[in-house]
């Protein structure tokens, strides 16, 4: 029994020191198990974090998935029926009840707030690692598209993204800033970050894979936050990534970890066809 204990406390022992006090996390705003699944409480913190206000003409891809709690991820217009999300958004369902608003830069009126017809997340999606981590939402109506509402550019499968190539991500999220509401829409410009540098960043966390990139600065300051999940990162006009975890929001040496949208562009054709 002695030599039991022992084990044991040398396996927690061994695990409190291997991963920083704050376990990295998806960023929908009901904050669920962290990407090790180390169970801890989080509160939610509220949007882009260091980023400016933008209007909906400016970003007429970004939607607004709900439900009956309100505001809950980020999304992307990719053709008249179909929404790109994040996997730990929106679980496959052939009834789902969340709803997506677009067409408006306030997250709680306007534009239009529509029905799903069904969910299908990512036949590899991960919850303990995050990986995989996209949904598409098939929309009950098509849209008709004007300024407020456009589908966005994808990248060809396995297209590559420069280091440092200057990206936007954009969203309803946490601001980390009591006097910034989250009601309207947000946005903030990120460089791309090299693959190895992100992975060695995250090696605590077991690293990153083929199916992740980052974003963000060194020092910190800029990045998406809770309330984001889902949401865009667009770089040259494409569709380049999908909000998906990260340590903390805006912490230095920490850039925010997107789903690598071309790594599952030819699943996203074979299911919607675009």
């Amino acid at each position: 029994m002695k030599l039991f204990l022992a084990v044991l406390f040398g396996v927690l022992l061994g695990l409190s020191n291997a991963f920083p006090e704050h376990p990295q996390r998806p960023r929908p705003w009901w904050n669920p198990l962290s990407r090790l699944n180390l169970l801890k409480s989080l509160k939610p913190t509220s949007r882009i974090v260091g980023g400016y206000a933008v209007n909906i003409t400016d970003f007429p891809y970004q939607i607004s998935l709900s439900s009956w709690g309100g505001h809950q991820c980020g999304g992307s217009i990719i053709g008249p029926r179909w929404i790109l999300t994040a996997g730990h958004c929106a679980f496959s369902s052939d009834k789902p009840s969340q709803r997506v608003r677009v067409g408006s830069t306030d997250r709680t009126k306007g534009g239009l707030l529509l029905g799903l017809e069904r969910v299908v997340q990512h036949p590899e999606y991960d919850s303990g690692t995050i990986d995989y981590d996209f949904s598409l939402l098939q929309l009950e109506q098509d849209l008709l598209f004007n300024e407020n509402n456009q589908a966005i550019e994808l990248p060809e499968q396995d297209e590559e993204l420069s280091d440092g190539a200057l990206c936007r991500v954009s969203g309803w999220g946490n601001t980390q800033n009591v006097q910034e509401s989250s009601r309207y829409l947000r946005a903030a410009d990120v460089p791309s970050v090299n693959q190895e540098d992100c992975d060695a960043a995250y090696e605590n966390f077991g690293g990153i894979t083929p199916r992740m990139l980052c974003a963000g600065y060194r020092e910190g300051g800029k990045d998406a936050c809770q309330g984001d999940s889902g949401g865009p990162l667009v770089s040259g006009g494409k569709l380049v990534g999908v909000v998906s975890w990260g340590y903390g929001c805006a912490q230095p040496n920490y850039p925010g970890v997107y789903s690598r949208v071309a790594s599952v562009r030819s699943w996203i054709k074979e299911v919607t066809g675009i």
